[in-house]
């Protein structure tokens, strides 16, 4: 259950209706996750919401990896609805279903792809330590120019919000669906240590 109450649009005010209509009619389609606890601060969720789409749609990295990013971020925070979202939007972007169930299981993901391997440590590194290892983000450069390096931490950082706002409001998950990741009994209460990659 929610920390907050979650309106539907027939409990909004005007301003947070018209961010409610601009959410549905952008490339998100529907309001789910964070927006509909930060919609009680209307401005700070129209101004979320473009950074939002910018960040999961439009940048350089290919959806996969973008994907990729995003659920480690949402295994280290355990966050539900995060992971819920972007596991099966990660599937659907093509990243191995052997990856994916690696990381919901706090496991070392194997990487047969260098693209993923880097990214995956890239992201890894930032919610672990706050830092990349220089050879780390030197790889990232190189694969993806410095956009690619400033837009890929941009997603760890915009979705490490996301995961706290998601917690700290208990935004739940859609009726009916269960929760599709636990505390691990390595984590420190609900944030995740993450293996490093392994390559072959």
């Amino acid at each position: 259950m929610a920390r907050i109450p979650l309106p539907e649009p027939d409990e909004m005010t005007d301003a947070q209706r018209a961010v409610h209509a601009s959410v549905v009619t952008g490339k998100r389609g529907k309001m789910i996750g964070p927006l509909r606890a930060v919609i009680h601060s209307p401005e700070l969720a129209r101004r979320w919401s473009a950074f939002g789409e910018f960040l999961r749609y439009d940048t350089c990295l290919p959806p996969r990896l973008s994907e990729l990013a995003i659920i480690v971020v949402g295994r280290r925070y355990t966050s539900q609805v995060e992971w819920w979202a972007h596991s099966a939007a990660a599937a659907k972007a093509g990243l191995a279903a052997a990856i994916i169930e690696a990381i919901r299981r706090g496991e070392a993901p194997v990487f047969a792809d260098p693209d993923e391997a880097d990214v995956y440590e890239f992201a890894r590194q930032l919610v672990q330590a706050g830092q990349v290892e220089d050879a780390v983000y030197a790889a990232v450069v190189a694969r993806f120019g410095a956009r690619g390096a400033v837009e890929l931490a941009g997603v760890v950082g915009y979705y490490t919000m996301v995961s706290m706002t998601l917690n700290v409001h208990a935004v739940p998950l859609p009726d009916g669906v269960d929760e599709p990741i636990a505390p691990l009994p390595q984590s420190d209460g609900l944030i995740t240590p993450l293996p490093p990659a392994r390559r072959i």
